[in-house]
């Protein structure tokens, strides 16, 4: 087994994003939320490409970049993507001069595939499995020597998205941090921080019940995969990973206390009141965590009485279709 994604490794991501990503803050919900009286959102949605995964992909690209010799430099990067991870790879990659290439499935949002080339990327569709992204991203890097970038199982990747564990350290102790779970990239790394600095603090990973893969994983011990027609039943497009990876699972295990599900009407509902009651964008995916702490109880999160502490949630990412927005924006709207 890989050895676990360190904590200075993750305070190495940090120092070299330090300029190109926002810092975000927390931010009070002054709405009423079952888990907690004191609810604090970790808005990624406010990141230059608006979602968390610039911060792994920044930091995996300024690694293939700026720490190699220049004779060992790629022509480019190509990475796969439902959306948000192909945008931050091609944001980073104009911002330290390199071509890209992202894979996308042809289901993606068009929200997200514009915002790519927007960012001068070269955009490449394939079926909407994760085989046929890997497989076309394996065939770029080898004909054209372009260097991948994966989505979440990377230790560049997971260390990047670690600071945002690092920043809740620094400005909260909280009784517990709910994060969404899709590929664990996201989790593994903000597990790994909280853990070594806060290790009295929950770490819950919160998925959609129709892309509940971590969940099985975690209670089986090994990896399990759901099919992609399972999967693409959610709205949560960036959640439709249909295995969480060969690095991040252990990360799952040493350092995430429980993975609870919700199920879409909640997850919708969570958007519509982020949007009302905080004055935030979230897409489906990136409210999952935010509805398992307005529909959860606390011992439904593990906690009890005797846990300190505001509950910190992290909203994800914000790139939602104008569509999906305004149809749950409507007073009777199918989210209820």
């Amino acid at each position: 087994m890989a050895e676990l994604v360190s904590l200075d490794e993750i305070r190495t991501a940090a120092d070299r994003l330090r300029g190109a990503v926002v810092r975000t803050p927390l931010v009070p919900f002054t709405g009423v939320a079952r888990a907690t009286p004191s609810l604090l959102i970790k808005p990624e949605s406010l990141q230059p490409t608006g979602a968390f995964k610039l911060r792994g992909a920044y930091n995996a690209v300024y690694a293939v970049t700026r720490d190699l010799n220049s004779c060992a430099l790629p022509e480019g990067v190509v990475a796969h993507s439902s959306g948000n991870h192909g945008f931050a790879v091609a944001y980073a990659a104009r911002l330290l001069g390199l071509r890209a290439v992202i894979v996308v499935p042809r289901n993606a949002p068009p929200v997200k595939t514009e915002a790519i080339e927007a960012a001068g990327a070269e955009l490449v569709r394939v079926e909407p499995s994760l085989a046929a992204r890997i497989a076309a991203t394996d065939e770029i890097a080898r004909v054209r020597g372009y260097h991948p970038v994966a989505p979440f199982d990377d230790r560049d990747v997971i260390a990047g998205q670690g600071t945002i564990g690092l920043e809740i350290a620094e400005d909260v102790r909280p009784a517990a941090v709910l994060v969404p779970v899709g590929g664990g990239g996201l989790i593994s790394g903000i597990a790994a921080a909280v853990k070594a600095l806060l290790p009295g603090t929950r770490v819950i990973g919160v998925e959609p019940e129709l892309a509940a893969d971590a969940r099985d994983s975690l209670r089986a011990g090994r990896r399990v995969a759901w099919k992609a027609e399972q999967t693409a039943r959610t709205k949560a497009d960036a959640l439709r990973v249909e295995q969480v990876g060969e690095l991040t699972f252990p990360h799952l295990q040493a350092y995430v206390d429980d993975i609870v599900t919700v199920c879409e009407a909640e997850m919708l509902a969570a958007v519509r009141r982020l949007a009302r009651q905080a004055r935030l964008i979230a897409e489906p995916g990136g409210a999952v965590a935010i509805a398992a702490a307005l529909h959860r109880d606390p011992g439904e999160l593990g906690l009890t009485p005797a846990s300190a502490g505001p509950v910190v949630a992290v909203l994800s990412g914000g790139n939602i279709d104008p569509a999906l927005l305004t149809e749950i924006l409507q007073p009777e709207s199918y989210t209820g």
